[in-house]
C-alpha cells in the first residue's frame, strides 16, 4: 500500500531519523566553518603573521590596544575654552593636540575677551571642529549687594570685579553650548571646561569622565575646590558652569565672603552635585611675578612647565629650575595646608624663580621641551604678519557654525603693527 507524504512525515520513527540526520548535517557544517577560523586565530597570535591575519579577520580579531575608550571617543563632547590669550602661542597647540585632537566628536566653544593678544587665537584654525566663537569687548559687570555679600576681593588681583568677569567667561561659554544644542536638537554627553592659558603635557584619562559626578583637579583648592578645569556630563556641568546665575542661591543659603574656589565648592554643594578629585596633566602659564624664596605660607609657587608632576592647573612657565629635590620639600612643606598643594613628592616638581620677568633664552628651553611640532607653532605666531593673521581668522571663521567677534582686521591690528 502506498503511503502518502503527510502520513510519511507523521511517522514518529521517520521524524526522529530525519531530525538526527539534520543535526549531523548542521554539526558538520558548523565544524567546517569554525575550523579555519580557529586556525587563523591561532596563527594571528604568532608573529610575523599576526598583522596580516588581523587585517583579514577584521571584526573577529581582538581590537588593537588603545581602543578601550571607543564609547567615549564616539560621545558628543563640548570643549569650553575660556580666558585671555596671553601666552596662547605656547598653550594653544597643546590644547589642540591633547584635547581637541583626541576626541573626534568634540566641538570647540571659545569665549575670550578682545585684547592685544587675541590675534594669537588664529592658531585655532587648526582645530578639527569649531562650533562657536565669541570674542568680545569686556564691560563692567554690576556688583550687586548679593554679589558683594557672597564674594570677597581678597586674593583676587582685580577684586570682586575680577571674579565676576571670570564667572561671566565661564557661564557665557555654557550659554553658547546651550544655544548650539537648541539649534541642532541634541544634548552633549560631556562638557570639558578648560582655560586658554592652560598648557597640556598629556591627555585626559577615561577615569576623568564619571557619569553623575563633576571631576576637578587636585591641589590649588584654597579651602574650596580647584576651579581651573572641570569635566562633567551635561547636567553636572550645567550646575558647575553657572557661576554668575547661582550667586543669589549662595546668598540665600547664607554664604559670605567666598573666594572663587570657595564659591565653586558651595555652588556644587547647594546644587547637590557630587564631585571627584583627579590628577590632571596641565598648568596655567603665568606672566605674574611672585617672590622667591617665599616669606609667607600663602606663597604661590610657579612650577617649571616640564616638571614630571601632573601639576593640576598650578602656575607654571618655562625656566631653568631654581629649586628641586629637598628645596621643593622645604618650600611646599611651609605653605598653608588649606590651600591644597599636591603632586610635589618624589622629586617630580621643580620650581622657577618667578621674582623677575621670564629669563633670556626661555624660547629655546620651551622649544626643546615640546618638540618640533609645537615649537613651530610658537615660531609661526612670533613671525605672524597682519595679512596672514587676517587670512588665518578667515579660515577659522569658515569652519565655525556661530561667529560673534569684531572684524578680523580689528583683532589682528591690536597685536600686530
Amino acid at each position: 500500500m502506498t503511503m502518502s507524504l503527510s502520513s510519511f512525515l507523521k511517522n514518529p520513527r521517520i521524524v526522529v531519523k530525519l531530525r538526527r540526520r539534520a543535526w549531523d548535517l548542521d554539526r558538520r557544517l558548523l565544524l567546517l566553518i569554525l575550523f579555519p577560523i580557529s586556525l587563523l586565530l591561532v596563527i594571528a597570535s604568532l608573529s610575523p603573521f599576526s598583522a596580516a591575519v588581523r587585517s583579514i579577520l577584521g571584526g573577529f580579531a581582538s581590537p588593537p590596544p588603545g581602543n578601550e575608550s571607543t564609547t567615549l571617543r564616539r560621545s558628543r563632547i563640548a570643549v569650553c575654552l575660556v580666558g585671555g590669550a596671553r601666552r596662547f602661542e605656547l598653550t594653544g597647540p597643546s590644547i589642540i593636540q591633547n584635547i581637541l585632537g583626541v576626541y573626534p566628536n568634540s566641538d570647540l566653544f571659545l569665549h575670550s575677551p578682545l585684547d592685544s593678544n587675541a590675534y594669537k587665537l588664529s592658531l585655532l584654525k587648526s582645530a578639527p571642529r569649531i562650533a562657536a566663537v565669541k570674542i568680545f569687548k569686556p564691560t563692567p559687570i554690576d556688583e550687586t549687594e548679593a554679589r558683594r555679600r557672597v564674594l570677597t576681593a581678597a586674593y583676587s588681583p582685580n577684586g570682586i570685579q575680577g571674579l565676576l568677569q571670570y564667572f561671566n567667561l565661564v557661564e557665557g561659554c555654557l550659554t553658547m553650548i546651550e544655544d548650539h544644542q537648541r539649534k541642532n536638537n541634541f544634548t552633549y554627553d560631556w562638557i570639558i571646561r578648560t582655560r586658554v592659558d592652560g598648557y597640556w603635557s598629556g591627555s585626559l584619562r577615561e577615569d576623568h569622565f564619571i557619569p553623575g559626578r563633576y571631576v576637578v583637579p587636585s591641589g590649588s583648592s584654597y579651602r574650596g575646590l580647584n576651579d581651573r578645569f572641570g569635566i562633567g556630563d551635561f547636567n553636572t556641568s550645567t550646575a558647575a558652569l553657572s557661576r554668575l546665575s547661582l550667586i543669589p542661591q549662595l546668598d540665600a543659603a547664607g554664604y559670605k565672603l567666598l573666594n572663587s574656589e570657595n564659591a565653586f565648592k558651595a555652588q556644587l554643594e547647594t546644587q547637590k552635585v557630587s564631585y571627584s578629585v583627579r590628577h590632571v596633566p596641565f598648568c596655567v602659564v603665568t606672566n605674574h611675578r611672585y617672590e622667591f624664596p617665599p616669606s609667607s605660607p600663602f606663597y604661590v609657587p610657579v612650577a617649571e612647565i616640564f616638571s614630571r608632576s601632573p601639576l593640576n592647573g598650578a602656575k607654571c612657565k618655562p625656566c631653568t629650575p631654581f629649586c628641586g629635590g629637598s628645596c621643593v620639600g622645604s618650600v611646599m612643606g611651609g605653605l598653608e595646608d588649606g590651600w591644597g598643594w599636591s603632586g610635589w613628592g618624589n622629586d617630580t616638581l621643580r620650581l622657577c624663580d618667578a621674582n623677575a620677568d621670564w629669563e633670556e633664552g626661555w624660547e629655546k628651553l620651551f622649544d626643546r621641551g615640546v618638540g618640533k611640532k609645537l615649537a613651530s607653532a610658537r615660531k609661526r605666531v612670533k613671525s605672524l604678519d597682519f595679512g596672514r593673521c587676517v587670512n588665518d581668522f578667515e579660515v577659522m571663521k569658515g569652519k565655525t557654525t556661530s561667529w560673534v567677534a569684531p572684524p578680523e582686521a580689528e583683532i589682528c591690528s591690536l597685536g600686530i603693527s
